[in-house]
């Protein structure tokens, strides 16, 4: 969605190019993150220099991994500029691990269901696991899996996120083959909440199934550095493809018509009430026409 390229260049006008923000950009270090942010955005940079060491200590307990580097968060007070820097308006913040760096649109952190603690939190799993994996061997659809998992959900990036999107998609047939989702998601709206929500759903699986700490002999085996395929194996003791066959079936097996049944509730009661009126004027119409022939056959008598 962005150049990693170009992205230090980019903090660089962020740290430093006042003519990309309303007001002259601010620096708060501490011993263990950096904040970049606008100078009215002084109380969420010392909000996030207050909650960031419980996020990190928590997500090191998750992982049993040091979190030994100090990232750099920068907080864009406005949705434009964001836009302009992520390259998509479909995100609330993105991570670029090669920099270290956290971007959170900080207009929406207000706006449910956002918040600041969970989108650090979230950022956070990606630069750590692209710390510890090399990410030609991280599929996409993991490290965006796990970093859901670990963060309970991805309501904190992405917007306008339907529940029900995975649940139409399973039952339509029209969903990714997770090989598909290895080096990138569709940038198109519905393709990428698909595929966010198809990633969450496979690790949750994986997690259900065979237990969180399986989840991290996964990622170890890939920081190892063994490929995807062979770290399933040597994980789950089964192919890549049995894993991703038995995970359709539990989808399909699930009360997922109930589930889609749920999610489009209202617009079912639409359809039945409109049923019911159309149902109610016909018999109106025929009671009606029933008295009125009964009415003549009287005046005939």
């Amino acid at each position: 969605m962005f150049n990693y390229y170009k992205f230090t260049i980019i903090i660089c006008l962020i740290l430093f190019n006042h003519s990309l923000f309303a007001e002259p950009p601010s620096v708060l270090q501490t011993d263990v993150v950096t904040v970049a942010y606008e100078e009215s955005l002084g109380k969420a940079a010392q909000e996030v220099a207050a909650i960031y060491p419980a996020i990190k200590q928590d997500l090191e307990k998750i992982f049993q991994w040091p979190l030994d580097f100090k990232p750099t968060v920068v907080l864009i007070k406005d949705s434009q500029h964001f836009h302009q820097i992520a390259g998509t308006d479909l995100i609330v913040a993105f991570a670029a691990s090669r920099e270290n760096a956290m971007v959170i649109d900080y207009s929406k952190m207000h706006t449910a269901p956002f918040t600041l603690e969970s989108t650090l939190r979230h950022e956070l799993c990606h630069l750590m696991l692209h710390h510890y994996i090399d990410r030609t061997r991280l599929p996409k659809w993991l490290d965006e899996g796990v970093s859901q998992w670990a963060s309970d959900g991805m309501a904190e990036v992405i917007m306008d996120y339907k529940r029900a999107i995975l649940p139409q998609a399973i039952v339509s047939g029209r969903y990714f083959r997770m090989s598909a989702l290895h080096e990138r998601f569709p940038k198109e709206k519905q393709g990428l909440q698909l595929a966010y929500a198809q990633s969450k759903s496979f690790v949750d699986y994986i997690s259900r199934e065979y237990g969180s700490n399986q989840v991290l002999l996964l990622l170890n085996k890939l920081r190892q550095g063994l490929e995807i395929e062979a770290a399933i194996e040597e994980s789950f003791s089964i192919t890549f493809a049995e894993l991703e066959k038995r995970w359709l079936q539990q989808l399909k097996n699930k009360k997922i018509w109930l589930t889609f049944l749920t999610a489009h509730i209202y617009e079912i009661i639409f359809f039945l009430g409109a049923i019911i009126v159309v149902i109610g004027f016909i018999r109106f119409i025929i009671k009606k026409r029933a008295y009125k022939d009964s009415y003549e056959d009287g005046e005939e008598e």
